[in-house]
């Protein structure tokens, strides 16, 4: 085939084409801002020329032991300098970032260690016990560096040198190993399994810079931005905020664990802009709030994702300063893939309705190339109608690689040319996705299709209630019936008469729980409710 006129003698060199990565980030913050605030923690500071030296040494210190590209690097690691450290260090010599959840067992973080061949653990002291059960399950051995937090809590040493001592062999002028190509792996990050071993998502360098570049769109930040870590940094990469808060040259406010007396002080004391945030955090710093007694003049911006945030709890955190931007995403998109984009016409609406709207998922982020709602058979777009329910599928360059060492896994994945999320949704007139659940979690009543999330939108608006989840309940007559698990604020009582009463005033009859129970609600090691152990307890309800 001829060549066309643009094509011909015009081809790519290392003067026009440079493999994307978001490592490029911390150099150029470095070099604009070199004695700009980079990252806060407690009595800690870095400045970003001492915050890029320092992920020279530890890029350094690794390749010095021989690690390169294409070997797994774990890190059990809280919301510190090290974790953010670890995700400049370890990718700027090709190597790959495995951040292990902290809140796993012993077993699962053993798995992990095995299935990803990690090479280095990097590990806080604090978790020096599971870290401690899970090394002797492993296969084989590997180097151990110990985090020694003077902020921590304390804890066991288990490697053969600590972290500081090891980065301070490096080289803080070290510039990494050229990227071969912007499609190699960047980090390993598994997903939470309910039901078997967790899948290993393999992200790319290409995906990492793409959906950092538009995280800092979408939530408006720049140099002024004060990002406080309250969302996890080892899910899904802390969604690439720990890429896209050096992009935007703003300064990274480390919170070691969630304490939401202590989220308010920081918002006050640094002045914070910018955080993200799952629902059930935002429940409870709604709760916490009043109670403090901190006061701060400033907006500040907070993208929650994970579920569907209750419009109740949207309208709790707009009143205390905080703007809730809604987005939606999965591990095996990077986290965040479509953004509930603010309307100006929904400005003055009255706030009931303008919350609904904005607890939807909405459109593609920026750079998505593709999300909607198709029927997962015929992989047509479904009507744009707010009732017909399909499955959300996603394309573009911010879906990861896929599963490692899983083909079957990712053939399902992958399936059609669009990455199938196993989420259950419709598509408004508008263009907005609106989730109704995942596939397993609908409830089939007497062949009426129950949004569980649609009921538990209902029951969140009840004064009492703090969390609820709703689950199908086997049922001779109806075949399913809405069962809600509720737990309430503290101090707070009702009765399932109650419960259910609110329930049949506020939606249609065939949706209400036919039954209430009480307590804490079990959730996964990320915090998401575990509604397949209450759908086993349900089917054991008298």
């Amino acid at each position: 085939m001829t060549r066309s006129i643009f094509e011909a003698g015009l081809d790519r060199a290392a003067a026009n084409h440079v493999p994307l990565s978001p490592v490029s980030f911390l150099r150029r913050a470095a070099e604009a801002f070199s004695d700009k605030v980079a990252i806060i923690y407690g009595d800690r500071s870095y400045t970003y020329r001492s915050f890029e030296n320092r992920c020279n040494r530890l890029g350094s210190a690794l390749a010095k032991h021989g690690i390169g590209e294409g070997d797994c690097v774990s890190i059990m690691a809280a919301n510190t300098p090290e974790m953010l450290e670890a995700h400049y260090g370890v990718p700027m010599i090709g190597a790959v970032l495995n951040s292990l959840n902290i809140r796993l067992d012993a077993k699962t973080i053993a798995f992990t260690l095995n299935h990803g061949e990690a090479k280095v653990l990097i590990t806080d002291r604090e978790f020096s016990g599971v870290v401690r059960e899970a090394l002797e399950h492993l296969d084989r051995d590997l180097l151990v560096i110990d985090i020694d937090d003077p902020e921590g809590p304390g804890g066991d040493l288990l490697g053969e040198t600590d972290y500081e001592t090891f980065i301070a062999i490096g080289d803080p002028d070290f510039q990494g190993t050229p990227l071969r190509d912007e499609w190699q792996a960047i980090s390993l990050l598994y997903t939470s399994g309910t039901t078997g071993d967790p899948k290993g998502c393999v992200y790319h360098h290409r995906g990492a810079h793409l959906n950092s570049i538009d995280n800092m769109i979408a939530t408006g930040m720049s140099r002024d931005s004060r990002y406080l870590w309250t969302l996890p940094m080892f899910h899904a990469d802390g969604w690439t905020f720990t890429w896209a808060v050096t992009a935007a040259h703003g300064t990274h406010v480390c919170l070691r664990r969630l304490d939401p007396k202590l989220v308010f002080e920081l918002i006050e004391k640094h002045r914070v802009t910018h955080m993200c945030a799952a629902p059930i955090v935002l429940t409870m710093l709604a709760e916490a709030r009043e109670t403090s007694t901190v006061s701060f003049s400033q907006t500040v911006e907070c993208a929650t994702g994970g579920a569907a945030p209750p419009s109740a709890v949207i309208e709790r955190m707009e009143a205390m300063g905080f703007r809730i931007t809604h987005v939606y995403g999965l591990t095996e998109t990077f986290g965040p893939a479509t953004i509930c984009e603010f309307q100006e016409k929904w400005r003055n609406l009255p706030l009931l309705e303008r919350s609904k709207l904005i607890a939807r998922q909405g459109l593609r982020s920026l750079m998505v190339e593709g999300a909607t709602v198709m029927n997962p058979e015929t992989m047509e777009e479904t009507p744009r109608d707010g009732e017909t329910i399909g499955e959300v599928m996603i394309r573009g360059n911010t879906v990861m690689k896929g599963y490692l060492k899983n083909p079957a896994a990712n053939k399902e994945a992958f399936a059609d040319g669009w990455f199938h999320s196993g989420d259950l949704a419709t598509l408004h007139p508008d263009g907005y996705i609106d989730i109704k659940d995942r596939s397993k979690d609908i409830i089939i009543s007497g062949g009426e299709n129950i949004s569980s999330l649609e009921v538990e939108e209902c029951l969140y608006r009840h004064h009492a209630v703090l969390e609820v989840a709703v689950v199908a309940r086997p049922d001779e007559k109806w075949g399913e019936t809405p069962c809600a698990f509720v737990a309430l604020k503290r101090g707070a009582d009702a009765s399932a008469e109650e419960i259910i009463e609110f329930a049949r005033a506020n939606m249609a009859h065939y949706k209400i729980p036919k039954s209430v129970v009480f307590g804490d609600l079990p959730k996964t090691s990320t915090g998401k409710i575990q509604k397949f152990s209450l759908r086993e307890k349900a089917k054991t309800l008298s």
